[in-house]
């Protein structure tokens, strides 16, 4: 008698924004997607981590797990292929997909160029038409219909009200191409995206990416964050150009590591008994991340829409999750293979598992 299939464990994902370093998020969610031991039932995104969210429901409304994966990778190549083969195009595409790592090669003139002209024009004077060809490739690739309907994965995506400075979350059954380029909304290179009468900016501002959404996801308690963007490095940044890109490292950082650190108070009240485990639940914390091959682009990343680029990113993605699903499967349900405590301590206790990096 055959042995029944078990029962794939149910997960949520939170999808970093970073540019063009989405492509590590393109080839993780190739991995997670290519398993079928695990169903995503929701995901949280910022700006190209939202990019992937929607396009990853498409495909799944559509052709399940295998729609997904075909239409993100059609979605990146698409990408590739506008930023090489229209010129007028290429620069607000290049901008847009580097413009979260701000630490410009040095040797790129036009790069520094870029980067001390968005200090004295604003995108009102210089796009004046709000010309934004990411939009165009969104438009034509996502079915909206097929994410609006997409019942079976939940989707979050993280916008920043400019007026209020807080986080708007939108929601599957709202999205449109709107929601998807306010959530990818880099001031510095494109007008605010007005939504019922609100302008919205990257929602890497106030939640890179957002975790809270994904507490009230009943099918789970494990949460998967993509992350693309290092916590730390060694060393402080000397030059301007370096001490740019950290300090909007740190910045894009700040409020998933504020959510973390309630993730981890409400989790350690929760075993000492201390909150009602009716009202609370103990969340549980997984992380995809390369950090030895993608730290070093962070500081360096420059206008890069190369397929060859992407693919080399795409590989990295899904070896990461290759290997986390190797070591960490049988965590999910059971316990957090990230050590919050340790994250908020000067030292880790001898023998604990790795912080989140």
């Amino acid at each position: 008698m055959s042995k029944a299939k078990a029962k794939p464990k149910p997960i949520s994902l939170a999808l970093q924004g970073g540019g063009a370093l989405g492509a590590y998020t393109w080839g993780a969610l190739d991995r997670l997607l290519e398993d079928e031991r695990i169903a995503i039932k929701a995901v949280s995104g910022s700006s190209a981590g939202a990019m992937c969210a929607v396009v990853l429901a498409d495909g799944f409304r559509e052709g399940g797990a295998g729609g997904a994966r075909a239409k993100l990778r059609q979605f990146w190549e698409s990408i590739a292929r506008e930023g090489r083969t229209n010129p007028y195009r290429r620069t607000p595409m290049m901008a847009f997909l580097n413009a979260f790592k701000p630490g410009w090669a040095p040797e790129s003139y036009f790069a520094l160029w870029a980067d001390v002209a968005s200090r004295w024009a604003s995108p009102y004077d210089f796009n004046p038409l709000n010309v934004n060809p990411l939009k165009e490739v969104v438009n034509e690739l996502v079915n909206f219909e097929h994410v609006r309907a997409c019942d079976e994965i939940q989707l979050f995506i993280g916008a920043t009200n400019v007026e209020t400075g807080r986080i708007h979350i939108f929601k599957n059954a709202e999205l449109t191409a709107d929601h998807v380029m306010a959530s990818a909304c880099l001031p510095q290179l494109f007008q605010a995206v007005v939504i019922d009468g609100a302008p919205y900016w990257d929602g890497g501002y106030t939640g890179n990416p957002a975790l809270f959404p994904l507490f009230g996801v009943e099918a789970t308690r494990d949460i998967v964050i993509v992350q693309i963007n290092p916590l730390e490095r060694p060393g402080a940044p000397r030059s301007p150009v370096e001490i740019t890109a950290r300090v909007a490292e740190i910045n894009f950082n700040a409020n998933l590591l504020s959510e973390l650190r309630a993730i981890e108070f409400v989790g350690r009240m929760l075993d000492q008994q201390m909150l009602p485990s009716k009202r609370y639940r103990k969340m549980l914390v997984h992380n995809v991340s390369e950090g030895t091959a993608l730290t070093p682009l962070g500081l360096g990343v420059d206008f890069n829409t190369d397929l060859g680029f992407f693919s080399k990113l795409f590989e990295t993605g899904r070896a990461a999750a290759d290997q986390w699903l190797d070591q960490h499967f049988d965590a999910l349900g059971q316990r957090s293979t990230v050590d919050l405590a340790a994250m908020f301590r000067d030292e880790p206790a001898p023998g604990e598992a790795k912080p989140l990096r």
